[in-house]
């Protein structure tokens, strides 16, 4: 599924997604990822139930602060806890808002066009 909007050249852009894989700017990664606008990292997580505070570390660190973390879920919704939610935040990461990782993917797309402060913290689909 081709997903690209227009999107200067120097950014990260999700291209495509499917199972088990998704293509940025080109690359494709078979792995959990972090999509920055400036650059993809892979994200060392274990699936969506085992998630803790220290994996949003990155995100975290991230200057300029990131408006808005997109938490890709895999192939269905599932619902981010209030424990850990409250965790992170506690950290200095605010606004995480989780979808399916599909929408995830599209609606970074959207926020990097905006010109937004955004980060995606994906699980495949």
């Amino acid at each position: 599924m081709d997903i690209t909007p227009l999107i200067p050249a120097d950014r990260q852009v999700i291209d495509a997604y499917g199972p088990g894989r998704f293509r940025v700017s080109n690359v494709v990664y078979e792995t959990p990822i972090i999509v920055f606008p400036d650059r993809t990292i892979p994200w060392t997580v274990g699936g969506f139930a085992g998630l803790q505070p220290d994996d949003f570390a990155a995100l975290i660190a991230e200057q300029p602060s990131l408006e808005i973390v997109l938490l890709g879920t895999g192939p269905t919704m599932q619902l981010f806890t209030s424990t850990l939610r409250r965790a992170v935040k506690e950290r200095g990461l605010g606004g995480i808002d989780a979808m399916d990782t599909g929408a995830a993917c599209r609606t970074y797309n959207v926020l990097l066009a905006e010109g937004r402060r955004v980060a995606a913290a994906l699980l495949p689909a």
